[in-house]
């Protein structure tokens, strides 16, 4: 079974979370964290996946609940638990093992992604057009998280960890035509879903955690 942790603050927000539960495959579990910021035993998950979130990492006035994750993504670590973190997931991972996050501009549209590191397991067929919906960006990677794609304006949009089974990606895979009215500023520009396979990304975090590669 897979953890899918929502990470989102504001509760009219919490619609791609539960897309991560449903579209990764195998049996999932959905958590709110943010009301109940407690440490799960991780005994009984395959894996754990971290969601987007409309608050920063950085941000004093949720630290009740992002010290917590980032206490979690160093468990997941320091015990081999597989870990994917997604959008805010991907700068909280990079937080908590000592990287940089800052505040960029709002980007709600399909990007081009560019693989720089070979056999990464998490972009494993993924084509280049992803969905984004971000405004911080990592800016100084954790040191132990190798940057494997990058885009026109930033070189760590995703990453892997040199030893633990950790991967981190700055898009949105479970963002697709089913939720794309959610976000009132959603533009799909020169792409279209037809463009994008990114939930491929959650296809193979789950077969990795469930040994079926």
């Amino acid at each position: 079974m897979i953890l899918v942790l929502d990470l989102e603050v504001q509760p009219d927000y919490r619609y791609l979370a539960p897309e991560i539960a449903r579209l990764t495959p195998g049996e999932t579990e959905y958590r709110v964290f943010v009301d109940k910021p407690v440490q799960p035993d991780l005994e009984p998950y395959d894996g754990v996946i971290l969601s987007g979130s409309t608050a920063s990492v950085y941000d004093d006035e949720h630290a009740d609940w992002i010290e917590p994750a980032e206490t979690l993504v160093r468990r997941c670590r320091d015990e081999n638990v597989p870990l994917l973190g997604v959008c805010f997931g991907h700068q909280l991972i990079h937080q908590a093992l000592g990287g940089i996050v800052e505040q960029d501009e709002r980007r709600a549209t399909f990007v081009e992604l560019e693989s720089t590191a070979g056999d990464d397991r998490a972009l494993a067929d993924l084509d280049p057009v992803v969905p984004v919906l971000h405004a911080d960006l990592v800016v100084d990677p954790a040191d132990a998280l190798e940057s494997t794609a990058q885009t026109a304006y930033n070189a760590h949009f995703c990453s892997r960890h040199a030893e633990a089974p950790i991967w981190t990606v700055q898009f949105h895979p479970e963002f697709t035509e089913r939720v794309r009215d959610e976000p009132s500023d959603w533009a799909d520009g020169d792409h279209s879903f037809e463009d994008s396979n990114a939930t491929r990304v959650l296809e193979n975090f789950g077969r990795y955690c469930h040994g079926d590669e």
